[in-house]
Formats: C-alpha cells, structure tokens, sequence
C-alpha cells in the first residue's frame, strides 16, 4: 500500500517534442506495485500545451485545478476544475492551458503487460 502527498513526489518536466511548459508526477506507478493502472498528475504552464498526439490506450482525466482547452480532430472542448474526460483509444488529443493561470489534471492509463 502507498500513502503520499503529491508534492512529495518530485515533478519532472515533460520532454516529449511538440510539448511546452509541462511538468509531470507519476503519483501510483508499476514501481509502487500497481498492476493494471498508473495515475498520473500533470502540471500545464500558461501558454503550455502536451503534444498534439494518438496512442493505443485510453485516459482518464480529471481537472483538479484551472481551465484549459482539449483539443481533438472534430472539436475543441473547454475544461475547467471539477471537469471530467475520457479519451478513446487511437484519438488525436492535447491538452493546451489557454489561460493566465496554472491547468492541472489527474490521468490515468492503462500500464502496458
């Protein structure tokens, strides 16, 4: 089991090209003996955006703090704090903070077998 405030766990940035201003905390992980999901914190800067981009696996995202935008192929959708979101697998998506203050989010993925 595994109890933690997420400020104690060290927030990394983002590298992935086609991201800006982006820090991320792997909140619950494989390393903490989690078989079937990772959750996962991540922190979007003013003007920052994460890589405009499809994978195989599905996300579950929660707003925990701010407003921002997602972005996909057929609309853009408004977030705000206390949003939820489910992302398809195989879907184009980004998540861009458009606003002058910090957008976070909660996402939780499939770990990969």
């Amino acid at each position: 089991m595994k109890v933690t405030n997420f400020k104690n766990i060290e927030a990394k940035e983002v590298k992935e090209p086609g991201t800006e201003g982006v820090t991320i905390r792997w909140l619950i992980s494989q390393k903490d003996g989690a078989p079937n999901f990772a959750m996962r914190i991540f922190e979007v800067a003013p003007g920052g955006f994460t890589p405009y981009h499809k994978h195989s696996w599905e996300h579950e995202v929660f707003i925990s703090e701010g407003r921002g935008t997602l972005v996909t192929e057929e609309k853009n959708f408004p977030l705000k704090k206390g949003d939820a979101v489910f992302v398809p697998p195989d879907e184009n998506h980004q998540f861009k903070n458009d606003s002058e203050e910090n957008f976070t989010f909660i996402c939780l993925i499939p770990i990969k077998k």
